[in-house]
């Protein structure tokens, strides 16, 4: 899915959009125990507790394609026998089955390692996909295919607390004890993908609030797929792969280079509203590192290690490998951050025998929060 066609399902998700009928699901405790069961109708909810059961579905369809939405693919064996598959396409056709969503429930709840209670929420759609012609208007009454989804949503619930608060008919403070109550999901999914604005029943959309866990015991036991490195492990792959690679050239101006060059894709990619997540293969990185003075033979076994840690045709995620929100220099007694776009004013630079990160000191400088000048 780009982000075009995830925005368009995420604004069905509005209590006047979608065709929910009942929002479904469990309320399972610290012991893996379902305590209660969740089979509400929609259209009986006060609005704005119909309103919150969309934001959950919502926020389990938020954050960054290839980051917290990771496409989960299904091998052709398994959409042609695969079991987890069928049990997917099995709720999606009939979600009002009990005997199905508990068979999902089974395999989600030994696979949520919470140290809290906390509920699964399931609500499927039926989504009329309006017409969009080359000009990229929409005709909302010329349907050309409907695509039936579902989403589900694994919330933690936060335990009661006792506080003071003011009870209207004494005019006095007393402790209170406030309800639990349901927070943002930790994880979820929804399948299929809507993937050239049509059913993709070859791929799922798996959510993550912890972009450096991906949640291996859901992802197998719900799907049974190859687990994708979370963003985390990608990051700290590249690393590695970058310092064993490069080693005595992976020097300060390599890297504050490849920081450079690859932020620039980002601002380039964001700019030109390009609704496919932004990809780099192993090759465009190399050239980066060939003009950063990387020596020819080093870029080849980068290239190559790549290939290796994240696999033959996986591209390597931008936003995943660098922070490209800050350029950070750190030694055991300093840490220096700067914006991207500024890192270029950090050089290194060898004075009487000690080196040095130069900073430039031209401008207002100030130490915690106090003006300074600084002597010629």
């Amino acid at each position: 899915m780009n982000q075009k066609e995830l925005n368009e399902i995420r604004r069905r998700l509005a209590l006047d959009k979608n065709c929910m009928g009942k929002i479904y699901g469990c309320f399972v405790n610290q012991t893996k125990e379902i305590i209660a069961y969740i089979e509400e109708p929609v259209a009986a909810m006060p609005q704005s507790e119909g309103e919150r059961y969309m934001a959950l579905f919502k926020k389990a369809l938020s954050g960054t394609l290839g980051k917290n939405l990771i496409d989960i693919e299904f091998a052709t064996q398994q959409v042609m026998e695969g079991e987890e598959h069928k049990l997917l396409m099995d709720i999606r056709a009939d979600i009002g089955n009990a005997e199905l969503r508990e068979k999902l429930y089974q395999k989600i709840i030994p696979a949520v390692n919470l140290d809290c209670n906390y509920v699964i929420l399931l609500g499927a759609d039926r989504y009329d996909v309006p017409f969009k012609g080359t000009d990229e208007l929409t005709v909302e009454d010329a349907s050309e295919t409907v695509f039936s989804y579902f989403v589900c949503s694994v919330c933690p619930v936060n335990e009661s607390k006792t506080e003071l608060g003011y009870v209207i008919d004494q005019s006095a403070f007393h402790n209170c004890t406030f309800p639990q109550t349901v927070a943002a999901p930790e994880m979820g999914f929804m399948f299929p993908c809507f993937d050239d604005r049509a059913a993709n029943i070859y791929n799922a959309l798996f959510y993550t609030k912890d972009t450096d866990m991906m949640q291996e015991e859901f992802i197998s036991s719900v799907f049974k797929t190859e687990i994708p490195m979370s963003a985390g492990e990608q990051k700290m792959t590249f690393q590695e792969v970058l310092t064993e690679t490069l080693e005595e050239d992976c020097s300060f101006e390599v890297i504050q280079s490849v920081h450079e060059r690859i932020c620039e894709r980002i601002v380039e990619h964001k700019e030109s509203k390009d609704p496919a997540p932004l990809d780099l293969s192993g090759r465009e990185v190399g050239e980066i590192l060939e003009n950063s003075g990387v020596p020819k033979e080093k870029v080849e076994v980068f290239k190559e290690k790549v290939k290796k840690q994240f696999g033959e045709d996986k591209p390597l995620k931008p936003a995943n490998i660098i922070d490209s929100k800050k350029f950070e220099v750190v030694t055991p007694q300093v840490k220096i951050s700067v914006a991207p776009e500024y890192s270029y004013l950090l050089e290194t630079q060898t004075i009487n025998g000690r080196k040095y990160i130069m900073i430039p000191a031209d401008e207002t400088v100030e130490i915690n929060g106090v003006s300074v000048k600084v002597e010629q």
